[in-house]
């Protein structure tokens, strides 16, 4: 029988909703509300992560059982938890909304482990709470594999990111207007159990600073920096200092990490940034195919981009800057928060230095090293040229003969690269004169570079594949996925299906090009 260990101190240390239930509702003076998952008609597990089980010390007899399905569909609960929907408010696509809440998801408490971590498990389609607004609660089967999946693909990347543990099919449909277009039309229904740390975020702490209750703003912070950040010390301006520091801190090294893997998150709001800075609610993302620095996978962004690739580091630090205006009734002055928001600044150039350096191989990034991978980004956007391929073959160029011969898969229009051929050459002899210049030998240059340039990462219409083929029945497609992403920067004989670029047929497919946050 499954057994956890929970200790909910959010639940017990917070402030809660007075009114329990769903009732769509505006929420004072408080961080959360209790509520239950709505049961499912039929729940049954689809797949499951064996790694996170294992962090929750879940056995796989146990999840194997129609108890587990029960549970992780939200038609029971195990002893010790005490289900509740967060409280907080967000900047969307630039504007302040006011509250916004856990409309979809409901974490069921904290579990702790063996080795004493805490793990918050959440599960996200589990019907409706006070802050769903007209929406069900619910999420739909493509949606909930694209969440289980990015989730653990992104972890063996090395991203912060959320976990996943399992995908649960419901038994009933959901209703969804896919296109936004007035078809709507039903779908299957699923939902994920998603693991963390924490799900607080950025907009946990604007909402009641947006509504001038600064002693809950406090108790929030304080509590966050006890459970979440134990190590810090001192107290008062100079304890949150520190704590606003880190936060800019670890933000900055995670977009750096998504700049490094061509990962784009696509809904980029401030109710989306974790404070933990892990990556966190996986809606319209999508990895970069051919470069282009403007691409964004959210058709609701395809007219202003706000969140396209290119400009996620400068997003990130906008969001920092709203969550410093929203902390800023705990200080005396500004300066802490600039303070912070400086070392956002300074983290993130050193960590895109070390991403120059890892993805072209080199033992140090010199000022001319960034001006030469400048120099690439603008010929692979202008040749069409896919970024994962290119990185993964630049490591095998000899640098004694360099040409193209590593990245001839990497070409998405013959035209464009005839056209280009001549200044990537160009290009590739002036990398050849640099790697001339640093002291590691061939072999110690292309396991460096391996280590960070991907063989396999989850596109888009990989991922939309295995919906097609689950939503005919058939999970096999997810379970290979979820395997295939395991090892994402070590060949894997026999699965260079998954290591190609995106296929014509995909370029403007629904799901394989850009997608919207419906689910």
């Amino acid at each position: 029988m499954l057994k956890l260990r929970f200790d909910n101190a959010f639940v017990r240390e917070l402030p809660a909703d007075p009114e329990r239930g769903a009732r769509l509702r505006q929420v004072e003076g408080a961080l959360y509300s209790l509520v239950e998952p709505t049961p499912v008609a039929a729940p049954r597990l689809l797949a499951y992560s064996a790694e996170t089980a294992a962090l929750l010390g879940i056995r796989a007899t146990d999840i194997t059982t129609l108890a587990f399905a029960r549970v992780f569909g939200g038609n029971a609960l195990l002893p010790g938890m005490q289900p509740f929907a967060a409280n907080y408010g967000g900047h969307q696509f630039g504007n302040w909304v006011g509250q916004l809440g856990d409309g979809r998801a409901l974490s069921l408490g904290e579990v702790i482990n063996a080795a004493g971590e805490r793990w918050e498990l959440q599960l996200k389609g589990a019907g409706r709470t006070p802050y769903s607004r007209s929406a069900d609660g619910r999420a739909v089967l493509r949606s909930s594999i694209r969440e289980f999946l990015c989730s653990e693909a992104m972890h063996h990347l090395g991203v912060p990111t959320t976990r996943a543990l399992s995908l649960i099919d419901t038994g009933e449909p959901v209703l969804r207007d896919m296109f936004y277009d007035g078809h709507a039309a039903p779908e299957p229904g699923a939902i994920v159990c998603r693991v963390a740390p924490s799900f607080i975020r950025f907009g946990n702490f604007e909402l009641p600073a947006s509504r001038g209750d600064t002693a809950l703003l406090r108790q929030l912070v304080d509590f966050t920096i006890r459970r979440d950040f134990p190590e810090l010390g001192g107290q008062g301006e100079a304890l949150y200092g520190e704590w606003f520091g880190q936060v800019c801190e670890r933000t900055a090294r995670m977009v750096a990490h998504w700049m490094r893997v061509g990962f784009v998150h696509g809904v980029m709001n401030t109710d989306n940034m974790s404070i933990l800075g892990l990556t966190i609610d996986y809606g319209p993302y999508g990895w970069i195919d051919n470069f282009d620095p403007d691409w964004t996978p959210n058709t609701t962004d395809a007219q202003r981009r706000r969140y396209r690739f290119g400009q996620q580091p400068d997003v990130a630090w906008w969001n920092l800057s709203r969550l410093a205006g929203a902390l800023a009734p705990l200080f005396s002055g500004v300066e802490p928060l600039q303070a912070g928001l400086d070392r956002y600044a300074a983290t993130y150039a050193a960590a895109d230095r070390a991403n120059i350096a890892a993805k072209l191989g080199l033992l140090e990034c010199r000022d001319d090293d960034v001006a030469l991978m400048q120099s690439l980004h603008a010929l692979l956007a202008q040749a069409e040229v896919d970024m994962t391929l290119w990185f993964r073959g630049l490591g095998d160029v000899d640098p004694e003969a360099p040409t193209l011969a590593a990245m001839d898969d990497a070409f998405y229009d013959a035209l464009k690269r005839r056209e280009a051929e001549r200044l990537l050459d160009d290009w590739l002899k002036r990398y050849a004169a640099r790697l001339a210049d640093d002291p590691q030998t061939v072999a110690q240059r292309r396991k460096r570079m391996r280590a960070v340039n991907p063989r396999y990462v989850l596109r888009n219409y990989l991922v939309q594949n295995a919906i097609d083929q689950a939503q005919a029945g058939d999970a096999g497609g997810i379970h290979e996925l979820l395997d295939v992403m395991r090892w994402p920067y070590d060949d894997q004989p026999g699965r260079e299906a998954f290591a190609q670029k995106r296929p014509d047929w995909a370029r403007h497919k629904a799901g394989c090009s850009m997608l919207s946050c419906s689910s």
